[in-house]
């Protein structure tokens, strides 16, 4: 695939369109493509947009540490060339639900752009909840969001007893909704606990990063 165009939405997130034949890729809400970060080493990243026409592809990255991934996607420039393959991996919501709620962070973003132009144009009713560092928490307006919240990153969501007193949890209005949980592997773990407990709704969850852990 060449890049097309890259651009910075803040210092953390970049977004860059590539070209590349993309006529029998198979595009489903939650499937990733692998890309090639290393001679040896693979990451998974979401695409959000799509042309299969004219072979184009958007992908917003989060750019954060020294990490491999990291590292080579920030060098990136329009016409290099790299390898990625197409998208696979597990669907993450029910579309006969017509409530759907998304919880993520900054390596979420690219799915729930995705995700929220599907369910605004099918008029289902929607909430974003995402935990953010301070210095992306305009993101979410940037990318057009809409129906979301936006957290500090600061530890709150591995804390049973404080995501259980969110406003999600004080209405029944989402008892019965389609819950997708992405990103961060503590806080989808929590949230899960959570809602399992509590016996809402319909579950999906993908684990993209583990503190400590290489290439989730």
């Amino acid at each position: 695939m060449r890049v097309l165009e890259t651009s910075y939405i803040s210092p953390q997130i970049k977004k860059i369109r590539f070209q590349g034949n993309i006529s029998k890729w198979n595009f489903q809400m939650g499937y990733a493509s692998v890309v090639r970060v290393s001679e040896t080493e693979f990451r998974n990243y979401t695409v959000f947009y799509h042309d299969k026409e004219n072979g184009i592809f958007d992908i917003i990255f989060h750019i954060h540490g020294n990490g491999v991934g990291s590292k080579y996607i920030d060098t990136l420039q329009t016409n290099d060339e790299l390898f990625i393959s197409q998208p696979r991996g597990k669907v993450l919501y029910d579309p006969s639900i017509k409530q759907q709620f998304f919880f993520g962070d900054e390596t979420s973003l690219g799915i729930a752009v995705a995700l929220c132009s599907l369910l605004k144009s099918n008029n289902y009713k929607f909430q974003f909840y995402f935990e953010l560092d301070e210095d992306n928490k305009n993101v979410p307006e940037l990318l057009e969001l809409e129906n979301y919240t936006v957290f500090t990153k600061n530890g709150s969501f591995i804390n049973e007893k404080w995501v259980s007193n969110l406003p999600l949890f004080q209405t029944d209005e989402w008892s019965r909704a389609n819950f997708a949980l992405v990103g961060n592997a503590k806080s989808i773990q929590t949230f899960r606990k959570v809602l399992k407990y509590k016996n809402q709704g319909n579950i999906y969850s993908q684990g993209y990063w583990l503190e400590g852990k290489k290439g989730l």
